[in-house]
């Protein structure tokens, strides 16, 4: 299998002058296309009641998740077994996941921008105070600065994990690793526990649904934030990571970054600020 696999390498490099990786065929993005069309049906017909809107939103979240595994698999397989990442791809791979980044930011702006228009000037409607009356807040002091307090460890463990690739010590980069991991499972559970013991839901208003909003979204990109610290660990113990090559786990890390940056404006603008500073 090595020999075929280094025969290939060899035959790559024969035929191609130059850096880039000419991707070959590949069945994925059409069918991850179906997927996403069948999640964005089946998410709709389930919130208008359908009868089998449930059925199809999962169907297509499953038929999704393992179209991305299978495509995971062949991006993993060119990059670390048959070399195809070359500096020049990988400098393309940095630029493409920084854009992405950008256009998270621009989703979650749009959320504060509702936030702040609504605060900043409300209507008669909220009693012309912010928070509305009648909307009990969530206490910043409680389990809102316990989860920033969380996410900002994470983000040092995490960067320590990077340190101890990049001046190899595989051990210490796993454990730092596991630890964030823990740590990001421990704010997810924390924020479904303040979901349980909120007194106001998405429905009550302006306030409730950018709360809900803005919190569950980010919510949602700390659990994918979470997965992809665990296949990276997974490729960490495969010895995937060396110090010269791995973006995948650089990849990784930026997002981790990211989602804890993005909690902090959340925490600071909605739990403190759009609390009307009730601490106790």
């Amino acid at each position: 299998m090595f020999s075929k696999v280094t025969s290939y390498i060899k035959k790559y490099k024969f035929h191609n002058k130059h850096s880039f990786h000419i991707v070959t065929p590949s069945p994925w993005p059409a069918q991850i296309s179906v997927g996403a069309l069948l999640m964005a049906i089946g998410g709709a017909m389930y919130m208008h009641f359908y009868t089998y809107g449930g059925y199809v939103l999962l169907f297509g979240t499953s038929f999704t998740v393992i179209i991305m595994l299978l495509w995971f698999r062949d991006i993993v397989r060119e990059g670390t077994y048959l070399g195809f990442h070359t500096k020049r791809v990988q400098r393309g791979l940095r630029l493409g996941m920084l854009l992405f980044i950008i256009s998270e930011v621009m989703f979650f702006f749009s959320f504060f921008w509702a936030f702040f228009h609504s605060s900043l000037s409300p209507d008669i409607s909220l009693g012309s105070v912010w928070p509305p009356i009648g909307i009990n807040v969530l206490i910043p002091s409680h389990i809102p600065l316990m989860n920033t307090v969380i996410l900002v460890v994470s983000g040092i463990t995490v960067t320590c994990s990077h340190l101890n690739v990049i001046y190899p010590n595989i051990v210490r980069a796993l454990d730092s690793l596991l630890c964030t991991i823990i740590l990001a499972v421990q704010f997810t559970a924390f924020q479904v526990y303040e979901y349980f013991i909120a007194s106001f839901f998405i429905s009550d208003g302006i306030y409730g649904s950018t709360f809900y909003m803005t919190t569950g979204f980010h919510g949602f990109h700390v659990i994918i934030g979470t997965l992809f610290l665990m296949v990276c660990a997974y490729r960490l113990v495969k010895a995937h990571f060396v110090p010269y090559h791995h973006f995948g786990f650089e990849a990784a890390i930026w997002y981790w970054h990211f989602v804890d940056v993005v909690w902090l404006f959340v925490y600071l603008t909605i739990y403190c600020w759009g609390s009307g500073y009730n601490w106790f």
